[in-house]
């Protein structure tokens, strides 16, 4: 079954130092390896800065409008996911409990990708 491990933070929060920072992405890293040892990596992204998105919503008479930023005004920004194929929603959940993000002040939504058959 596939999860999609969603980790969001507060947008203000920084590590206080370089060390800390790489200290971070040390944790990140090994998480990356463990999933990817584990056979569960489907696929996983850290996010550019909400400075940087675009939202576009189409109205019903087909007029398309872009604005710049998020769509909502939130303290907390959607950093990065993953993307693991798991037996169940526990081991998603393990999963995430190790995810550097959920001992870092973040949190980590799981939620089930809904598959589809095609016609």
């Amino acid at each position: 079954m596939k999860y999609m491990l969603l980790i969001y933070g507060a947008q203000d929060v920084q590590p206080s130092s370089e060390e800390a920072v790489q200290r971070v992405l040390d944790e990140y890293w090994a998480y990356e390896k463990a999933i990817a040892d584990a056979g569960v990596r489907i696929a996983s992204d850290a996010l550019q800065g909400v400075e940087t998105a675009t939202t576009v919503e189409v109205r019903e008479d087909g007029d398309r409008i872009v604005t710049d930023g998020p769509f909502a005004e939130t303290r907390e920004m959607l950093g990065g996911y993953y993307l693991l194929d798991v037996p169940d929603l526990d081991a998603a959940l393990d999963w995430a409990a190790r995810c550097p993000g959920a001992q870092h002040g973040s949190r980590i939504e799981v939620r089930p990708v809904m598959e589809f058959e095609q016609p």
